[in-house]
């Protein structure tokens, strides 16, 4: 279900330590995680001080059978050494697997998910067929917390995957959705301290 491809990405250290690869799912698991997300996820709302998203937690839910493997143990494990070898770290066994949605309106403004003995790393896999830059929703990257100290923005594409370490310093943002849906699988890691 993991891409072999995944391990091909580009490790970049600013403005935080991050990861960027083409391709982070099978294309077959992409599309079905796709399928699904859009015609029989239970997503359910969740409205925040920075953010208003739709999320489902994978880890609680009972996943239509092709798509358990996410959470099948190689898998974990492979996503698991990809972060410790990229970023150089050594990770407990927990995992957590969200999938968050956003809808035309909506954004998620500058913060960081810097929380003391929370999770550490996270991996998004965007799921976005035929994504236009018109659409908005780009994952934007500050060097400070000011919203036009920008270091780069990428495009949410079908199945790219973006890994980051999380730290005061990991200010990011996803600018307004103008128009269709977007979906974003959440993999969340925790370093041991």
């Amino acid at each position: 279900m993991i891409s072999p491809e995944i391990s091909n990405g580009t490790f970049c250290s600013s403005p935080f330590q991050h990861y960027i690869a083409s391709k982070g799912l099978t294309e077959h698991a992409a599309a079905s995680f796709l399928d699904w997300f859009q015609n029989g996820a239970p997503w359910h709302l969740v409205e925040a001080d920075f953010y208003e998203q739709y999320e489902l937690n994978l880890c609680e839910i009972d996943l239509p059978n092709h798509l358990k493997l996410i959470r099948d143990k190689e898998n974990l494990s492979h996503m698991r050494s990809l972060i410790e070898s990229t970023f150089s770290v050594t990770l407990t066994d927990r995992v957590d697997l969200t999938a968050h949605k956003l809808l035309q309106g909506q954004t998620i403004r500058i913060h960081n998910d810097f929380i003391p003995g929370a999770e550490t790393h996270r991996i998004l896999i965007q799921l976005n067929s035929g994504w236009s830059d018109n659409n908005g929703g780009l994952l934007i990257f500050f060097n400070s917390d000011n919203p036009t100290d920008i270091n780069r923005a990428l495009r949410p594409l079908h199945n790219s995957c973006v890994a980051f370490a999380i730290g005061p310093n990991s200010l990011h943002a996803v600018s307004t959705i103008s128009a269709s849906e977007r979906y974003t699988l959440v993999c969340s890691f925790y370093e041991y301290r």
